[in-house]
């Protein structure tokens, strides 16, 4: 038997979906609270206003998010050591699990935030931000391990290529809404993949 999710999860499922429809602005107090089947008091129990809401929704998605690429690029540790070889297979395993999504991704709750940004607080801008830097550090470091066994055959600012993993990733999946194509994301993953593989293509001797 499946545990229904408790109120405060519940509370966040449903703003999430709300929000990834329609965006944090025209989604209201009174229709999260509709949907979950409490009062107005039920909801500030959980979260004072807005700005908490919207805090304790990055947190989730941004532990959701870490939890699945710790996931998938440990997968990928244990079928090769290779660093170069452990991204591609990384990578390929992210774009199957998008395109095998039934209805696609939802969205990406850190756009969503950053879109809106200015019905937040500093504490929220800064969590989005903070999200990202992340993810650009996690990144960062497997390219430089990687460029250690494979000189780049272009200069390459590794910042900017860790950006690209969330950038290409979230990218695809405004794509894949805008043009209401199931596997745009996971295509723009393939297509990165190919770049990577062509940026640190071992040199002839």
């Amino acid at each position: 038997m499946v545990a229904k999710p408790d109120t405060r999860s519940r509370i966040l499922d449903i703003a999430e979906a709300a929000v990834l429809e329609k965006g944090f602005e025209a989604t209201s107090i009174e229709e999260i609270v509709a949907g979950a089947g409490i009062s107005r008091g039920g909801f500030f129990y959980h979260f004072k206003d807005k700005n908490a809401l919207a805090r304790a929704m990055l947190e989730r998605y941004i532990d959701a998010e870490n939890r699945l690429y710790d996931d998938l690029f440990s997968r990928a540790r244990e079928l090769s050591d290779d660093p170069l070889h452990c991204m591609l297979i990384g990578l390929k395993l992210l774009a199957e699990l998008l395109e095998e999504m039934p209805t696609g991704h939802p969205g990406c709750v850190i756009a969503a935030t950053a879109y809106q940004d200015r019905l937040f607080d500093k504490g929220v801008r800064d969590l989005n931000r903070q999200a990202i830097l992340g993810w650009r550090k996690r990144f960062r470091g497997m390219f430089e391990e990687i460029a250690r066994v494979y000189e780049p055959r272009e200069a390459v600012n590794m910042d900017a290529l860790g950006d690209m993993v969330s950038g290409v990733a979230e990218g695809g999946l405004v794509l894949q809404r805008a043009l209401g194509e199931h596997n745009s994301a996971s295509q723009q993953i393939m297509l990165f993949r190919t770049y990577l593989k062509l940026l640190f293509a071992p040199r002839e001797a």
